[in-house]
């Protein structure tokens, strides 16, 4: 983004004046600004009305007093192209462009969105197909619906390319602090990147919520999410369009191509990005962090007035990384004098019902367990119902010695209901205030608190070891071809990687049962040679544990009639022939691909027949260190036999790394492969061999 951009997309944020463009739309957003508080100037453009909402309308944007500093544009597709170009002549300082009709609905509607793009010039443009901004700081809503949301003088700032769901983010019944909301619609200029780059720089917005349906330019979405790291501004992201049906939504709905997940969750994972799944796990992520902070470590304080709530603690923070660490001898003793003899001392603790209520007596309880040195804390309650509200006074007093505990301790905390609508808006309202996040429901709140703490972590990793500056990979050509395995492994070998040794037998030759004398020791194994074959084994192209001459003549003659009954059509190189490994300990799959957005994307997983069966894998972007790569390997669910488990022998990660290592500098010097994969990698007590592979490479066939 320009300079003059970014200046102008100040002024769009903070306006002094805003021209409305269009009808009954128009009403709406003048309506939300007043909502609002909004004190500057609103001026309506419409030739055929004389006022809207009982202001005086403008004929044309040459009538208008001033250059708006901001404009909402409600009209039709060409009259939003006409008025966008006036308004860059008048020297406007940025466009909500409300109108839809652009790139989202495909190739129809890319020519119109470029020339939109090409009038604003140096304008801020926000769309199309957007339904705009809210500044809750600065008291500004060009929002063409009602729109909800608080601002208790800090918040999150959310950007989202759903319309929709940032309306009903704004309805939230969950006390989320807002400072922004932005919906960015088709990102033809302003994009993702664009507003956290300037809500960095805003000292109320405590953490930045995503809703992603596909990133532009992930090279520059890298540079602003490393900025958040350094300023200690969390980044939450929902990343929709994740299954198959979702993606063919998401490209129709944005006109933009949605990456693979695996391959979006590695992309955050290296930059320190939160990855939530739901909307509401959304919201009470970015609740725990703007009102609650961010916690040293995974230890955790868990209390409840109830047995059956601190197991639900403890159940739900099982999965997790959280750490509910038991009280110190010293802590026991003394907490064994301020309980009732009905509790148990733990953690969670169960103060039970006799002191429930009674500030005098649960501050002393709270406070006893927070000197153990706790990075978190969390109160379960479930107030009641309106109507049903005479104790209330009870729960209120409970939560208050809590807050006062947590903030004794200075440590971030939480008050949390079982039941997400068991926490009315008064208690949220009251916690919040006190600075401690009022969390619905125990589940979602555990979620937070250990994404929360695992951002804390990862934050420190990012601060001492930075990753390699991201770069996107170029895809030479968009036709691809497959390399037999032979001409793929002997591109390996070139390239210093471990293959078995090997021979290729002329078709010719297979076909007449002529084998002259092959170099290589029995037992070997048998494969079908084609470009045209991904996964021989299925059509029994593949024989193993050929001990003999006689023996590797059948399997041959069995090879080529099974593979002239299952792939009559495959253009056929001949058979390949290679030693056996024996002794190996694993088998792993490593594929590297050229990915026009994120670059070189390694993915390892279980290898061989395992490798659909266990769908067992971990993705990296790369270049990545050996830190991250071999993190990657020991987050595989059969990463206990690199150990040697149950007593048996250990593998070599420094043999596999070395083989991975290989293969990202091959694809570096080697433009034109698109994708390698081995599958399987054989791994041993001292090596690691690529026992299968395949290659594919940029074609100039048609």
């Amino acid at each position: 983004m320009t300079a003059q951009r970014q200046k102008n997309l100040r002024r769009l944020l903070r306006p002094r004046h805003v021209a409305l463009v269009g009808g009954d739309d128009v009403a709406t957003v003048i309506n939300e600004c007043r909502r609002i508080g909004y004190s500057g100037a609103l001026w309506p453009v419409n030739p055929n009305r004389k006022d809207i909402a009982g202001i005086p309308c403008f004929a044309d944007i040459e009538a208008l007093p001033d250059a708006p500093d901001a404009s909402f544009l409600a009209v039709p597709k060409q009259a939003a192209i006409d008025i966008t170009a006036r308004l860059a002549r008048r020297g406007a300082g940025g466009v909500v462009c409300y109108t839809a009709g652009f790139s989202e609905l495909g190739s129809t509607g890319q020519e119109a969105e470029a020339e939109l793009v090409n009038v604003a010039g140096e304008m801020a443009l926000l769309g199309p197909n957007c339904y705009g901004l809210i500044n809750y700081h600065d008291q500004i809503a060009l929002w063409p619906f009602a729109h909800g949301g608080a601002h208790p003088g800090f918040g999150a700032a959310i950007i989202t390319q759903s319309g929709m769901l940032s309306s009903d983010l704004t309805m939230s019944q969950r006390h989320l602090p807002l400072s922004y909301m932005v919906s960015v619609g088709n990102q033809a200029s302003l994009r993702l990147e664009d507003f956290i780059d300037i809500f960095l720089e805003e000292s109320h917005v405590r953490a930045i919520g995503l809703h992603i349906e596909a990133i532009r330019d992930t090279e520059k979405f890298a540079v602003a999410a490393m900025r958040a790291i350094e300023k200690n501004i969390p980044i939450v992201a929902l990343k929709t369009g994740v299954s198959e049906i979702g993606a063919r939504l998401t490209t129709s709905h944005t006109g933009s191509l949605s990456g693979t997940d695996a391959t979006y969750s590695a992309f955050f994972k290296r930059l320190g990005i939160c990855r939530v799944a739901t909307p509401s796990e959304l919201v009470e992520l970015l609740k725990f962090l703007t009102i609650a902070g961010v916690p040293t470590g995974p230890k955790i304080a868990g209390f409840t007035c109830s047995g059956g709530g601190a197991t639900m603690l403890a159940d739900s923070a099982a999965p997790l990384e959280l750490d509910f660490v038991q009280p110190s001898s010293h802590t026991a003793t003394a907490l064994t004098q301020l309980l009732p003899h009905t509790a148990t001392v733990t953690n969670p603790l169960d103060y039970t019902t006799p002191i429930w209520g009674d500030y005098e007596r649960t501050l002393p309880v709270f406070k006893c367990l927070l000197k153990d040195e706790y990075d978190s804390a969390v109160l379960v309650q479930d107030y009641p119902a309106a109507g049903l509200d005479e104790s209330k006074p009870h729960y209120r007093a409970d939560s208050d010695s809590f807050i006062k505990a947590c903030r004794i301790a200075n440590i971030p905390a939480a008050i949390c209901s079982t039941l997400p609508e068991n926490l009315d808006a008064e208690t949220r309202s009251h916690v919040l205030q006190a600075g401690v996040a009022p969390m619905q429901g125990i589940e979602t709140c555990m979620e937070a608190m250990n994404a929360a703490a695992n951002y804390g972590k990862r934050r420190a990793v990012l601060l001492a070891n930075p990753p390699h500056p991201f770069r996107r990979a170029e895809v030479m050509g968009s036709r691809f071809r497959q390399l037999d395995e032979a001409t793929a492994k002997s591109i390996l070998a070139k390239a210093s990687l471990h293959v078995p040794p090997f021979h290729q037998l002329p078709m010719a030759k297979a076909i007449s049962k002529k084998i002259d004398y092959i170099d290589l020791a029995y037992p070997v194994a048998a494969k079908i040679c084609s470009s045209d074959i991904c996964h021989k084994t299925e059509i029994g192209g593949v024989q193993l544990n050929i001990s003999s001459k006689s023996e590797l003549t059948t399997a041959i003659a069995s090879i080529i009639n099974n593979v002239e009954h299952h792939a009559p059509d495959a253009r056929l190189d001949g058979i390949l022939i290679e030693s056996m490994i024996n002794n190996a300990i694993l088998e792993l799959m490593a594929s590297l691909r050229r990915d026009p957005q994120f670059g070189l994307v390694l993915t390892i997983a279980s290898g061989g027949v395992m490798t659909e069966i266990l769908q067992d894998a971990s993705t990296v972007l790369v270049p990545a260190d050996d830190i991250s790569l071999l993190a990657a390997l020991d987050s595989l669910r059969i990463a206990p036999l690199f150990d040697g488990f149950r007593g048996g022998q250990a593998a070599s990660r420094t043999a596999v790394l070395d083989q991975i290592k290989g293969l990202v500098s091959l694809m570096k010097a080697a433009p034109d492969i698109k994708e390698i994969e081995i599958n399987p990698i054989m791994v041993g007590k001292d090596y690691a061999c690529c026992a299968d592979a395949l290659i594919n490479i940029s074609s100039t066939e048609a």
